[in-house]
């Protein structure tokens, strides 16, 4: 018999996973990634390739995505004493995205006004000044930083920044030299969703990164329709339970949602027709906004909703995700969608089956 939500503890959202099942690298095409199907109707499981996916879709189906794009949030600045640093930037604190909140390695070293400097690839060095020191909702000691030129952020970042891979990508180095161009260009490109449009997120929401342009111009002549939300993956995605199930708590993460889209889902909703949230982050928007089963307009939303066992999903029908941390959020959140112990029995086999997990992983189709 299956634990109350109020008993689970930390154990019982764990498993084992052989370190060789971690994807170090993304397939070479996107849609040969496998996808485990979990049918919750019986309990079944399939073992299809993700470009089979349409055999589960029907015509009316709403598929939502997550358009956010990854930045280049990790630096590399060097003090003008010498010596270099790794940052990561974590979010902007003003509306012009030029003050953001990071983390950085040497922290205690750092003094508030010093100037560092970022050397990108052509050549061109630009300024990077240290505002003030601040602590995280999580309790570790986080730092402000100025980029300065509040008209082109952006550029900035694509000029001196890398792709914020996950710590357990172990191919990822620690400076130009060893990283190289073409692979930092590489990572930027292949880390980043067909969807991304709207530049916010450190972490790539990675359930999108398994479609190709092919694959949504079959999905929407089978008559299945495609939407976007629009919500910035912060380092809590990567932040793991450290007390209790039910004490943890997930950092807040802006989000918006078009009147398109949510005209869309409510019309689908009233047809009867399925909602299926691209990953885990298009699910928490979904039902952050759609709480009373009407899905609201958001312009500019802020969520720290956080799915355990004994969620009400009043939205979302079907999921595709990713293979989750053992003992992360995000695996309690699949677990409350799909039933713990289906979740668990699913990742014994996705492991005896030899699926490649986390980021670059495979995908998993709950339906």
């Amino acid at each position: 018999m299956e634990k109350q939500e109020t008993t689970f503890e930390l154990k019982d959202f764990e498993f084992d996973l052989p370190a060789e099942l971690i994807a170090q690298e993304p397939l070479a095409k996107r849609d040969e990634s496998r996808l485990f199907v979990i049918d919750r109707q019986d309990n079944s499981f399939k073992h299809v390739h993700f470009r089979d996916i349409l055999e589960f879709l029907k015509p009316g189906d709403v598929i939502v995505a997550n358009d956010t794009q990854v930045i280049p949030a990790k630096l590399f600045p060097r003090r003008k004493s010498g010596g270099n640093l790794k940052m990561l930037l974590l979010k902007p604190t003003t509306a012009s995205a030029a003050v953001w909140e990071a983390m950085a390695t040497s922290m205690k070293r750092l003094k508030v006004g010093e100037e560092l400097l970022l050397d990108s690839p052509s050549g061109k060095v630009y300024p990077l000044v240290l505002k003030d020191l601040t602590t995280g909702p999580d309790g570790f000691k986080r730092i402000l930083v100025d980029l300065g030129d509040r008209e082109n952020v952006f550029q900035i970042l694509r000029d001196v920044g890398y792709a914020p891979l996950p710590p357990y990508i172990q191919q990822e180095k620690d400076s130009l030299e060893e990283i190289g161009e073409h692979k930092r260009d590489k990572d930027l490109d292949r880390y980043q969703t067909v969807f991304a449009q709207h530049p916010g997120a450190v972490a790539a929401p990675t359930a999108g990164l398994h479609f190709t342009k092919d694959l949504i111009e079959q999905l929407a002549a089978k008559g299945i329709e495609m939407h976007k939300i629009t919500l910035h993956v912060g380092p809590g995605t990567f932040k793991p339970i450290s007390t209790s199930v039910a004490e943890h708590t997930i950092e807040a993460e802006t989000y918006t949602i078009s009147e398109a889209t949510a005209a869309a889902v409510n019309a689908a909703k009233k047809r009867g027709s399925r909602i299926i949230a691209v990953g885990t982050t298009s699910l928490r928007a979904l039902e952050t906004a759609g709480k009373t089963g009407n899905l609201e307009v958001v312009e500019d939303g802020s969520t720290s909703l956080y799915v355990r066992p004994g969620h009400k999903f009043n939205i979302v029908d079907s999921l595709i995700t990713n293979f989750h941390l053992s003992g992360s959020s995000l695996l309690v959140l699949v677990a409350a969608f799909a039933g713990r112990q289906t979740i668990l029995r699913a990742y014994e086999e996705a492991v005896e089956q030899r699926y490649r997990f986390y980021s670059y992983g495979d995908a998993m189709l709950i339906l």
